[in-house]
């Protein structure tokens, strides 16, 4: 991959409608933030939100971690990813408490100041009441030095971007909001499409020959997941693509091989 400039160069462009021709495969990668989701406390919806939304504009959802409210991991691991991938999104960590350190981390990670940013002071000032903005409001208004807003229109309270990086809040229904609010100014790469077909059928009845058909579909990602159901068990088996051509292609030879095994092939169903 390349390095992180051209990459935070696209993403600046993507948000402003440059005319910037998108790369073929456009990647990302999400960064949930927060001790209460590795201990189990929370359990985290934002992901496949946003892989289904990031999907819908093109964006292929490389990789998600979860990492804990620590300066020291935050930093490196910004740091790590914002170079490898078009576009990084964190979610938590952006609230009015002393554990709300993502600001200040992202701010480390680019080498800029934290500053109370006077147009997120704005929208604040605009929601609460007059007196109510205390220090610890305040917080949701620092953000790192050349940073743009991300409108919230649930709280108010924006989230913000920096180069390549989108930190937007935990709560999901400000996330998703937030998220909805900005998606159609990603510029994206080649969509990525899907059909799947289930069978009665073991995994390892159909492995060999289901490792054989994907060599010969380089180009497309096939998965195999196995279900178990009360009466019976299967394997419902996906292919995604970018070609709905070669998808059909794909699962044509994959129900052939099915029956072949003594299956009985249902689905091929488009799940786009």
């Amino acid at each position: 991959m390349s390095d992180a400039g051209p990459r935070a160069e696209i993403a600046m462009a993507e948000i402003g409608r440059a005319e910037t021709v998108a790369a073929e495969t456009v990647t990302a990668c999400v960064l949930i933030i927060g001790n209460e989701i590795l201990s189990g406390r929370i359990q985290d919806v934002n992901l496949s939100f946003l892989a289904v939304g990031l999907n819908e504009v093109g964006i292929r959802l490389r990789e998600a971690r979860v990492i804990p409210d620590d300066a020291e991991t935050i930093v490196a691991t910004v740091n790590e990813v914002r170079a490898k991938f078009d576009y990084v999104f964190t979610t938590g960590g952006i609230g009015p408490t002393h554990d709300d350190i993502t600001a200040g981390c992202i701010a480390d990670a680019f080498g800029v100041p934290l500053i109370l940013h006077p147009d997120a002071k704005r929208l604040l000032e605009s929601h609460y009441p007059p007196g109510a903005i205390n220090e610890a409001r305040l917080r949701m208004a620092h953000m790192p030095e050349g940073s743009v807003l991300l409108l919230n229109p649930i709280s108010r309270a924006p989230g913000f971007r920096i180069e390549n990086v989108f930190v937007l809040a935990g709560v999901p229904q400000v996330m998703q909001a937030t998220f909805n609010e900005l998606k159609h100014r990603l510029r994206g790469g080649a969509k990525m499409f899907s059909r799947s077909v289930s069978c009665a059928l073991g995994e390892g009845t159909i492995a060999q020959d289901l490792a054989a058909l994907q060599e010969r579909f380089a180009d497309l990602e096939i998965g195999s997941y196995p279900y178990f159901r009360r009466s019976d068990f299967g394997v419902t088996l996906v292919v995604r693509g970018t070609d709905r051509d070669r998808i059909a292609t794909a699962i044509d030879e994959l129900s052939a091989l099915i029956r072949t095994l003594g299956g009985d092939p249902s689905g091929g169903l488009a799940e786009d």
